[in-house]
């Protein structure tokens, strides 16, 4: 028996036989092309990019049939990479230029990117890196000519392991209704994998780095979608023990819809407020669906991706005022967009140079205020929608009281450019701040007089306090939440915002940790922004504990000195609990 770790990406268990998804490895040979066939060569590479374009296409259509727009959009940003620069015109150029064969191009301009790419330490751009990729290996193959083995021709129920999967691989999965769960090497929570998983219901772990190559076809495994564990050749205990947990799970999610529409309380009578993060507009209706209380987080993101200019005014306002329209009457939070220097060279935003970690460096408002007219227009379109009154507007990545100083100001001019126009601002927005960077935890008091709340990113927060990256393999398992001052800041966070009568929420991945939910709440956080997926549960957590007792428990983990003596005690107590 071999138990692995991994990055939890769907929810379940899932017991069964594996099932090997091989790479396509193509052997690719340079071959010198004559003078006079490099005008056929580079008519030939692009009579595979139609080919590969008209694939796409077919691809396209099946997904947003089955699985939706959300889904759809992956493969636009397929048809994008195809219209890259990088593939119309440096492979053509390098074949020219080397007179070497269209394939050979192609995977020399593909290993360049690969080396930008690794000096990125984005998330984001990790997984957009795969992207490129696939499109580049979907060229290839239409170059050669070469069949993939489709997923959707599976004879029996089995657990899918792969080195990595892509959007026509998903399409596949959903059509053959015969994948139980799956895990790959690659992958992270914002993968187009794990958000296929999380909408399918399918039990799945990524980032498990090589367990592609340390199973084998038919093996049997257990993959824990909920502590990101793949267990290679359990004994027969383990299956009897995974069973009754999966048994127990589906019972919970029975249990869990009875508690639409009740509150967030707890046992001795404590409200928390619990709301949803939203990733895209299309995502709006889940707030219904789950009876919410508000959106703590409107990631704004998804208007910058996959395209080539910035967003107009339109455009945002369409997109917040749609999320108004499905809930009006429940506090909306949108966050300025938090894109870094490299994602703002793509949409052709000039004057920037390639930077060594975007992730630590010019990103957020940082971005914002350089071009303040990329915010004056965010901040338009956000005026425009707050019809209702129920929004509110929060800052990412701050680091200090200039930054503040210098939104508001920049808000207030917007507010008499909308009135000289004929739109006056009813009602001023609620202005809030992200505190991801230790700095900000740090002043804090000197930030509360000029914000009406604020919200802890517990994932960027946890990273910047411990200076880990956790998409790095050599450091990721040092990535730990309940660091010691890691919880110190939160609650350091917590008393100061509370001193001036401020409230606090968490909006990471902590705030729907079954673990962290109690130790958060004891500690005297009072908002909890989850993603829909998980807001039942979530609710769930809060309505077992008790106030009381976990705000005690809370002063007892400040004092300890390691996380996992943190841990242990907020286990034991939550395991106690019935569930």
């Amino acid at each position: 028996m071999l138990i692995k770790k991994g990055v939890p990406a769907s929810l379940g268990i899932a017991i069964g036989k594996a099932h090997i998804v091989k790479e396509e490895n193509i052997l690719i040979e340079q071959k010198e092309i004559p003078p006079e066939k490099i005008k056929a060569e580079v008519k030939r590479f692009k009579e595979a990019l139609e080919k590969t374009k008209l694939d796409l296409d077919v691809i396209r259509t099946k997904i947003l049939t089955v699985l939706g727009k959300n889904h759809a959009k992956l493969i636009d940003a397929h048809h994008l990479i195809l219209q890259d620069p990088l593939i119309t015109k440096e492979v053509p150029k390098l074949i020219v230029a080397k007179g070497m064969n269209a394939e050979f191009a192609l995977s020399e301009i593909l290993d360049k990117a690969e080396e930008q790419f690794e000096k990125i330490d984005d998330e984001f751009f990790h997984e957009r890196k795969h992207d490129v990729f696939d499109v580049g290996k979907k060229i290839i193959s239409n170059l050669v000519n070469s069949e993939k083995t489709s997923l959707r021709d599976l004879k029996e129920p089995v657990i899918i392991v792969a080195h990595n999967l892509y959007p026509s691989d998903t399409l596949h999965i959903r059509e053959s209704n015969k994948v139980l769960g799956f895990c790959m090497d690659l992958g992270s929570k914002s993968s187009h994998t794990a958000i296929f998983a999380q909408s399918m219901g399918i039990p799945a772990v990524v980032g498990l780095s090589d367990i592609s190559r340390q199973i084998q076809s038919g093996d049997t495994l257990v993959v824990d979608g909920e502590q990101g564990m793949v267990i290679i050749s359990p004994s027969a205990d383990i299956i009897e023990k995974y069973k009754a947990r999966k048994e127990e799970l589906q019972k919970q999610e029975h249990f869990f819809h009875r508690l639409k529409g009740l509150p967030a309380t707890t046992r001795d009578g404590h409200k928390i407020s619990l709301m949803c993060n939203l990733d895209s507009a299309e995502d709006a209706p889940e707030l219904t669906t789950v009876k919410a209380e508000g959106v703590g987080l409107y990631r704004t993101e998804f208007l910058y991706m996959n395209r080539g200019s910035v967003p107009t005014e339109e455009e945002q306002l369409k997109a917040y005022s749609s999320v108004v329209k499905a809930a009006p009457n429940i506090p909306l939070t949108i966050r300025t967009a938090d894109i870094g220097g490299d994602r703002a060279t793509e949409l052709g935003i000039k004057g920037l140079k390639d930077e060594r970690n975007p992730f630590m460096g010019f990103r957020g408002i940082r971005l914002f205020i350089k071009y303040p007219e990329l915010l004056k227009t965010q901040l338009r379109a956000i005026y425009k929608a707050n019809t209702e009154g129920n929004i509110k507007i929060m800052i990412p990545m701050l680091s200090s009281a200039d930054e503040l100083l210098t939104v508001k100001r920049i808000a207030q001019d917007i507010k008499t450019e909308l009135a000289e126009e004929g739109f006056p601002v009813k009602k001023d927005p609620e202005f809030g701040v992200m505190i991801e960077i230790p700095a900000a935890a740090i002043i804090l008091d000197s930030l509360l007089g000029d914000i009406d709340f604020v919200s802890i990113g517990t994932n960027d927060l946890v990273q910047y306090t411990l200076a880990v990256d956790r998409i790095n393999q050599y450091v990721s398992e040092l990535y730990e939440p309940f660091h010691p001052a890691v919880l110190r800041l939160i609650n350091l966070v917590v008393q100061t915002a509370h001193k001036k009568g401020k409230p606090v929420s968490v909006c990471g991945e902590m705030a729907s940790d079954p673990f962290a939910i109690p130790l958060l709440v004891g500690l005297g956080v009072d908002i909890l922004s989850v993603p829909a997926k998980m807001y039942l549960r979530s609710k769930h957590s809060v309505r077992q504990m008790n106030f009381d007792k976990f705000s005690a428990l809370a002063n007892r983990a400040l004092s300890l000195p390691t996380a996992d003596e943190i841990r242990r005690l907020v286990e034991e107590e939550v395991s106690g609990r019935a569930l």
